[in-house]
């Protein structure tokens, strides 16, 4: 399989683009050094078309979890595409923001009114400027990735300048002002007892975090941080930005009995197209008014469209229960392929975005072998699947086939200790550290 075009364009674009993409999660040297695709001519359900006429399936992060009904669905082109053909900018306000808001507060029953932003990283410093605004103080205790913003990558600088970005590695803080030193706190996930220090030694104003990514939360643990954030008048941010309608048409957090003061939704939310919702307590967006947030393009028509079309028929189609199933199939292949092949994995997440990762010192070639193996096989694959609508019960079998094929040659390669010859390419680089 000859990838050399994308590779071409890739080598080309880290001389123009720094980092050669706009988005680390899509670093071609974090799959597959020197020969992953790296670009795509056409995309359509879980069918991806590289610059060198290869097909592949996709079974990785489906344009980084956004694309929940699959790539280019219909029914949310022929809804865009409607926008655009009557127009998608004006001077005047577009009539879908209401008709959205609407269908988001019915959602969420508890909230009382909605903002809009075009990125989950933006809409997450939009949460925490209205929740800074409303409660008064500044300092923010975290769980989890947040995005890029200043308030968030805060949390990386230290006293001292030269140890900056030990604590959450790969994430650097390079240009974040220093005098947003310990403004950002963070906690990991499942530890109230983190939390409750945090509180105890600075007056936190806000309590961010992903509710259900990695793991279940255990032991009543979202309840503890809504109490804490209710204790010391703190404003709780549920994060939903990879976990919202997954799990649930809405966030999964109603699946825990826990209700925040603001929930954020962004990616899965308009299948493919920027669209992100700030969805919070009235009194407490009302604050928005009188803090300046305010962007031309968060004016524009084609994310709102898509986000009530992809919404519509996330509750026609019933697509949380479809993902549900089939991650549940996926997670009880990789563990029975385990258990038959002999490797050693971890088997974590929701099952809507399954993952795993091999329980070895080299975990990182493993996963790189593993990477190039399925690519040959025409599978974009690595650690984590992000599901869509547009994957099936087949594509599910097919995909296990090659899961066990290519587990069989990877024990090959542990028992003979020869992993490094198998592999054609450079380890894949890592990404970053997270706290869930």
């Amino acid at each position: 399989m000859k990838t050399t075009k994308g590779q071409a364009l890739w080598k080309k674009a880290n001389e123009l683009i720094p980092m050669g993409t706009q988005l680390l999660s899509k670093n071609a040297d974090q799959f597959l050094p020197g020969r992953w695709p790296s670009y795509f001519k056409k995309a359509k359900g879980i069918k991806v078309w590289d610059l060198d006429g290869n097909v592949y399936l996709d079974f990785t992060i489906m344009g980084v979890g956004s694309c929940i009904l699959g790539y280019a669905d219909k029914d949310v082109n022929k809804a865009v595409k409607n926008v655009i053909d009557s127009g998608n900018m004006c001077t005047h306000n577009r009539h879908e923001e209401v008709e959205l808001a609407k269908i988001l507060l019915e959602m969420e029953n508890w909230a009382g009114m909605v903002r809009y932003a075009r990125t989950g990283g933006e809409a997450m410093a939009i949460a925490v400027r209205i929740a800074r605004a409303y409660s008064g103080k500044d300092i923010v205790a975290f769980c989890g990735y947040h995005g890029w913003h200043d308030w968030y990558l805060a949390a990386n600088l230290a006293q001292e300048k030269n140890l900056d970005g030990h604590l959450l590695p790969g994430l650097k803080p390079l240009g974040v002002p220093r005098a947003l030193l310990g403004t950002a706190i963070p906690f990991e996930y499942n530890r109230p007892e983190q939390l409750e220090e945090i509180v105890k030694k600075h007056d936190i104003g806000v309590i961010v975090m992903e509710p259900i990514r990695s793991y279940y939360p255990e032991n009543g643990f979202l309840q503890k941080v809504r109490e804490i954030a209710d204790t010391n008048s703190a404003i709780l941010i549920f994060d939903e930005i990879t976990s919202g309608f997954r799990m649930r048409v809405g966030g999964a957090y109603k699946l825990f009995d826990v209700i925040p003061d603001i929930v954020v939704y962004a990616k899965a939310i308009s299948n493919g197209y920027p669209m992100a919702a700030i969805v919070g307590k009235k009194e407490i967006m009302e604050k928005a008014t009188d803090s300046f947030i305010s962007s031309t393009y968060w004016t524009e028509r084609i994310g709102p469209a898509a986000a009530i079309a992809t919404i519509k028929k996330l509750k026609e189609k019933d697509v949380p229960n479809h993902l549900i199933n089939l991650g549940n199939k996926i997670m009880d292949g990789w563990k029975q392929i385990s258990d038959k092949t002999g490797i050693k994995i971890k088997i974590s997440g929701i099952p809507p975005l399954p993952k795993f990762a091999f329980e070895y010192g080299n975990s990182r070639e493993l996963m790189t072998l593993f990477t190039q193996e399925m690519l040959e096989k025409g599978f974009l694959a690595r650690d984590s699947v992000y599901l869509s609508y547009s994957h099936k019960k087949h594509h599910i079998d097919r995909y296990l086939e090659a899961v066990e094929e290519v587990f069989k040659k990877i024990k090959k390669g542990i028992d003979k200790k020869n992993i490094k010859k198998i592999l054609k390419v450079p380890v894949a680089s890592s990404g970053f550290r997270r706290l869930t």
